[in-house]
């Protein structure tokens, strides 16, 4: 997987492209954690993103987790059709703003 980080305004995106899973997962937690020190609003750009497994959806509960402790706003853009139905299945699409 590769992440691509852009700090621009009071805005923060998280382009994320390949795999997010067991693998990965740790990875993208760790730059997210420096993320938030920002408190700045959180975007998850899935153009990229062909797979999410469960570590991959862990992650993402725990980022809006975060997000909503800090009062941050937090979306993801940018949902392949094969990810928005696992959302929509695991019931994230009522836990995470998605554009």
């Amino acid at each position: 997987m590769t992440i691509n980080i852009n700090n621009e305004g009071s805005t923060i995106s998280i382009a994320l492209s390949g795999r997010l899973d067991t693998t990965t997962a740790p990875e993208l937690e760790q730059k997210y954690d420096d993320v938030f020190k920002e408190n700045k609003e959180l975007i998850f750009d899935f153009n990229g993103l062909d797979y999410i497994s469960s570590a991959g959806l862990r992650v993402m509960l725990l980022a809006q987790k975060q997000a909503n402790k800090q009062n941050l706003k937090m979306k993801v853009i940018n949902v392949c059709p094969e990810i928005n139905e696992i959302f929509e299945m695991t019931g994230f699409s009522d836990i995470l703003t998605i554009e």
